[in-house]
């Protein structure tokens, strides 16, 4: 088994290797991969040291898996290249979500639709991934009519650029800037680039995505996406109508029984997901769980996970388990 780490030396990419170490991925060979610049680097892995090579030298190798979080760009380039190999990329990158030709995967959902024709598989927005894992066994249950959810994003989403600038903030250094504002002690509506209806890119893939993952074209999403100051995690209110109605208890017990969920919600404990709670977790936590009053059939939700663990890199690792166990690689 050889596997390969596109973007090795970027943050997602190293949440990876972290995230191989802790989940004890087998595999016999590892490539760790990076841009030009960082070719020649060495990274230490499970007490190896690795010479980071170029995408070439990788798709020269011929790996099984290739884990690539390089940027949409790279990702277009490059899938292709080591698909052509008989390599199975999975792609953290926006490029192939919403390609019809390739599977946008979250393992506990749809897994089972991957086949041994798919060597270029999606990984979804880390927003997506924690609204769809909560709200996937309600619509089962109940038929989703609409969503309205809003983001309340750490700066890890954008970047090491990002969580720099909010470490020189709090400490009342200047530095360079990833936002167009200050992030500390700030909320900035502004996830992604500007697109011409008004809506965020960041806004787009949450109201895109879930209709892919979840196999249901109408469903009716609206989206705001919210960066403010934290290093790390993700949460999300969510507003959710259903087709039928429901019984909180019976709520509480689907979300209670989903693998990779976790419910938080005993208001009287001050027991809620947080960000700081959610850190280093691989699990999307479910809280504030209650109807909402003002319209039928709808109910009101709390959700929290680590945007770089369950929202990017384990993600990417579970899909690679999956194709493993089903002998598809």
């Amino acid at each position: 088994m050889k596997i390969a780490v596109v973007g090795a030396t970027g943050l997602v990419g190293q949440v990876m290797l972290e995230v191989l170490n802790a989940r004890g991925f087998q595999f016999d060979e590892l490539f760790l991969v990076a841009s030009e610049r960082s070719v020649g680097k060495t990274i230490s892995f499970q007490s190896k040291d690795y010479t980071v090579i170029s995408l070439e030298e990788a798709v020269s190798r011929r790996p099984d898996i290739a884990l690539f979080s390089a940027g949409g760009d790279t990702s277009l380039a490059w899938a292709p290249k080591f698909a052509a190999v008989k390599c199975r990329v999975i792609d953290n990158s926006s490029a192939w979500r919403m390609n019809p030709d390739h599977k946008l995967v979250v393992p506990e959902i749809n897994a089972h639709e991957l086949t041994k024709d798919d060597f270029i598989i999606a990984n979804p927005n880390c927003s997506t991934i924690q609204m769809v894992m909560a709200l996937a066994p309600l619509h089962r249950a109940y038929g989703i009519d609409r969503i309205v959810v809003s983001t309340y994003q750490s700066v890890s989403g954008t970047g090491v650029k990002a969580v720099q600038q909010l470490e020189n903030e709090e400490k009342g250094i200047e530095g360079e800037r990833a936002y167009a504002h200050p992030i500390y002690r700030n909320a900035l509506p502004h996830c992604d680039v500007f697109l011409a209806d008004g809506f965020t890119k960041e806004e787009q893939k949450l109201m895109q995505e879930p209709k892919k993952i979840l196999g249901d074209q109408s469903l009716k999403i609206t989206a705001t996406a919210v960066r403010i100051p934290t290093a790390g995690g993700h949460s999300e209110a969510i507003n959710v109508s259903f087709k039928r109605d429901f019984e909180l208890s019976e709520v509480r017990r689907l979300l209670e029984k989903s693998a990779g969920v976790v419910v938080q919600d005993d208001v009287s404990q001050n027991l809620y997901p947080m960000p700081a709670t959610a850190h280093q977790k691989d699990e999307v936590f479910v809280g504030r769980i209650r109807r909402d009053p003002s319209q039928a059939n709808t109910l009101n939700l709390w959700v929290v996970a680590d945007n770089l663990r369950k929202g990017a890199a384990t993600n990417a690792i579970q899909i690679a388990e999956y194709l493993v166990a089903q002998s598809l690689v």
